[in-house]
């Protein structure tokens, strides 16, 4: 009898390419969930024997999931799939029940090893006489429609976490990962997609400019200003000092950046080529902040993500910005991604 395999992922794209690269000669029958109550659904009707479940979801996410699955003894071996790769996000999953973690995006050979290894997959036997054929894998998840906005979303959830996971080293500290947001908008309209720091009376903020194949653009860590204290609690350092206070912003700042721009560039075979650190502004207003991003472009592609430590009182944004005159190359390089090829 097949064995049955539900995958759980809020981004359809992750979704397709996790049905791509199934092993073509496993007899599975598969089902779809978009977030983990819905996962939890079809579970019940014995549609989750094997599931494969991201973290960061809206209404139900992975870690919500899987202590549903262990407090009701349902019947899911649950592998996770997931773009946070902190080590403490693999040890509470692992707490919960989950049987092994693994990064996002993965791969065929990482994929089959995992399953061979717990017993959900055996590999066929090649003669060594024979004549290599070409591996052609069952269309699974190919009537699957992926939007360009969650292209966008999820390449920004896998380079998030691996921004995030280096931060969660560096501070020695677990890391909340949001779900990104994506909009296109005018600049003038930038403060409305600033939920971290939403509200606050005064910012800080550090930017760095990138480039790479015909991609450019501006990427902003805004603090707000009430999370300095916490900060020097963190950092151990007397964050009432303006120069500790400076070098807290641009360490972390530089930091973040370049690991979210390394993460994109992998995923978008793209190389990020980055400006120096700069501070934007001190102590002033969103509004204020915005006003030298609002007189360079018109329309921009927004992406943000809200950062938050657990136990402490610092909240702050990550915002990637690219003009209009970009989006040419970045879907150019998302439909390589979109297709499962490298550009040649």
């Amino acid at each position: 009898m097949p064995l049955h395999v539900l995958i759980c992922d809020d981004s359809s794209l992750a979704r397709k390419q996790l049905g791509r690269i199934l092993p073509a000669s496993w007899d599975i029958e598969l089902s779809f969930a978009e977030h983990g109550k819905e996962a939890l659904e079809l579970i019940r009707q014995g549609k989750g024997e094997l599931t494969l479940l991201d973290l960061n979801m809206p209404v139900m996410d992975g870690y919500e999931t899987l202590a549903e699955i262990r407090k009701h003894d349902l019947p899911a071996m649950v592998l996770v799939v997931s773009g946070d790769i902190q080590p403490e996000a693999k040890a509470r999953v692992l707490q919960l029940g989950a049987f092994e973690f693994i990064r996002k995006p993965t791969d065929v050979a990482t994929l089959e090893r995992i399953l061979i290894e717990y017993g959900f997959f055996t590999a066929p036997e090649v003669s060594e006489t024979s004549p290599p054929t070409k591996v052609v894998r069952p269309e699974r998840g190919s009537t699957i429609q992926v939007s360009q906005r969650d292209m966008y979303q999820e390449v920004a959830n896998v380079a998030m976490g691996r921004a995030g996971e280096l931060l969660a080293r560096a501070l020695n500290v677990f890391v909340e990962l949001p779900i990104p947001t994506v909009n296109q908008i005018a600049a003038s309209e930038l403060h409305m997609v600033l939920s971290s720091v939403e509200g606050a009376h005064t910012v800080s903020a550090v930017t760095q400019g990138f480039t790479g194949d015909g991609i450019h653009g501006e990427a902003m860590v805004i603090f707000n200003d009430a999370s300095f204290k916490d900060m020097g609690r963190l950092l151990g350092n007397d964050i009432n000092d303006q120069r500790y206070e400076l070098e807290a912003l641009l360490d972390i700042g530089n930091l973040l950046i370049g690991a979210c721009l390394q993460g994109l560039g992998e995923q978008l075979y793209v190389r990020m080529n980055q400006a120096h650190p700069a501070i934007l502004g001190r102590n002033v207003s969103v509004a204020e902040l915005l006003k030298s991003s609002k007189t360079r472009w018109e329309q921009v592609l927004a992406i943000e993500i809200g950062y938050r430590l657990e136990g402490f009182a610092i909240e702050f944004d990550l915002l990637l910005l690219f003009p209009s005159s970009s989006l040419p190359a970045l879907e150019r390089q998302l439909a390589y991604l979109l297709e499962g090829d490298e550009p040649c």
